[in-house]
């Protein structure tokens, strides 16, 4: 990949995803395999007058040795300066971007109930302050080829050739091509206008079905709207968080989902993909993992009994089967970009700027809302070619939003 692209895709991610201010700090997190890639966003931070840019590596076969090696009681230890260091970010809310070029397959093999046990001891601890972040800061993720990753895409191609095709297909979805500000001004303009559309329908509940056997029903929780496309700040900073992006979401309420849901494409959780899964509701709540296999069913079920928010929806996205995205013909193995390939639902937290003026309102009057809560947020995927979906609006009557996988509106 020649050079002038990566920092004009740098460069996008910088401006256009974190909307880095002057002055302001920024972290950015990423691979140690990925400095080609990410001195260029570092110093792209900077020429965007950033006062200060941290990068925090990892490494995922450095990660699968600790965690395999390390007991669970020493894993699940967390150091005062974590808490402190995630406290200053509080104070200071630094611009967060995060690279993504992890293998999907990362973790297979490792103990998922040691995993587990970490991460349902952490949340808790670092959740309460994030949560004080939330709709404070700009973050955005965007992603680049990792070797294991782009082979795993491209199976029968040389690691190079795998590459380069994953380099190409993710500047195409990342619509990083051309003039990719003007670009992102028309897609976040679209997406809006989509959402506008919605919002002014006053939908009160959603019905799913296609041929695979989704059969299900959601409530959308009152005064809720759809977003799409960038977000703002409450401080009013405009910036995207996901690259690319697709989807007009909004959140549900969490104790009305009923019936049965199948994945369409696989998922990777907690370093492992899984695939020819479902989830049967009642009332809101996960009552049935679905999964062809027993492992699958386990880790699906350790998942949503992470916490009482974790087997409960936080998120409904509307994806159209026609997107970009999808069009590349490609399953990426990445929610990123799957999640905006087709419709999809998530399990855990729900949003709270999707509540009507929710800056404007106080805690105790957020919290009266049944808006999900929960240290996970889990995007599944479950458009389909045949995808129909009818919103019951607030006067009682029926219409098609999605016919055939895609807009009816």
């Amino acid at each position: 990949m020649r050079s002038s692209d990566l920092k004009k895709y740098a460069k996008l991610i910088v401006r256009i995803g974190a909307n880095v201010q002057e002055n302001q700090d920024v972290v950015v997190f990423a691979n140690v395999n990925d400095e080609y890639f990410v001195k260029y966003v570092v110093e792209e931070a900077y020429k965007a007058k950033a006062r200060k840019v941290s990068v925090e590596w990892s490494s995922d076969e450095v990660t699968k040795i600790v965690y395999d090696k390390t007991g669970v009681e020493a894993l699940k230890e967390l150091p005062d300066w974590v808490i402190k260091r995630w406290e200053y970010r509080k104070d200071t809310l630094p611009a967060m971007i995060y690279i993504d070029s992890s293998d999907p397959d990362t973790l297979a093999g490792i103990d998922q109930n040691k995993m587990m046990e970490v991460r349902k001891f952490q949340g808790p601890i670092i959740r309460p302050i994030r949560k004080e972040m939330e709709n404070k800061y700009q973050w955005t993720i965007a992603a680049i080829p990792g070797a294991s990753w782009a082979q795993k895409v491209f199976p029968v191609f040389s690691k190079n050739e795998a590459v380069k095709r994953l380099w190409e297909a993710i500047l195409v979805c990342a619509r990083a091509q051309g003039d990719p500000v003007l670009n992102w001004n028309k897609h976040n303009e679209y997406l809006l206008n989509k959402c506008n559309i919605l919002n002014n329908l006053n939908i009160k509940k959603l019905y799913y079905k296609n041929s695979l056997g989704t059969d299900f029903n959601v409530s959308l929780i009152k005064d809720v709207i759809f977003m799409g496309g960038g977000a703002n700040t409450i401080q009013g900073v405009y910036y995207n968080p996901n690259m690319p992006t697709e989807e007009c979401f909004t959140t549900p309420n969490k104790y009305s989902a009923n019936g049965v849901v199948y994945a369409t494409k696989p998922l990777s959780v907690q370093g492992r993909v899984i695939k020819d899964f479902g989830f049967r509701f009642q009332d809101g709540k996960v009552v049935e993992c679905l999964a062809k296999d027993d492992d699958t069913k386990t880790l699906l079920e350790q998942l949503t009994s992470l916490d009482e928010g974790a087997s409960r929806l936080g998120e409904v996205a509307l994806v159209p089967w026609s997107s970009p995205v999808n069009q590349t013909n490609l399953l990426f193995y990445n929610t990123l970009f799957d999640e905006n390939a087709c419709c999809h639902l998530a399990i855990g937290m729900g949003f709270e700027d999707c509540i009507k003026d929710f800056e404007h309102k106080t805690k105790e009057e957020i919290e009266k809302y049944d808006l999900n809560d929960s240290i996970i947020h889990v995007d599944f995927m479950i458009g389909s070619r045949d995808l129909s979906i009818k919103a019951e609006l607030e006067d009682g009557s029926l219409i098609d939003i999605f016919k055939d996988g895609t807009w009816a509106i």
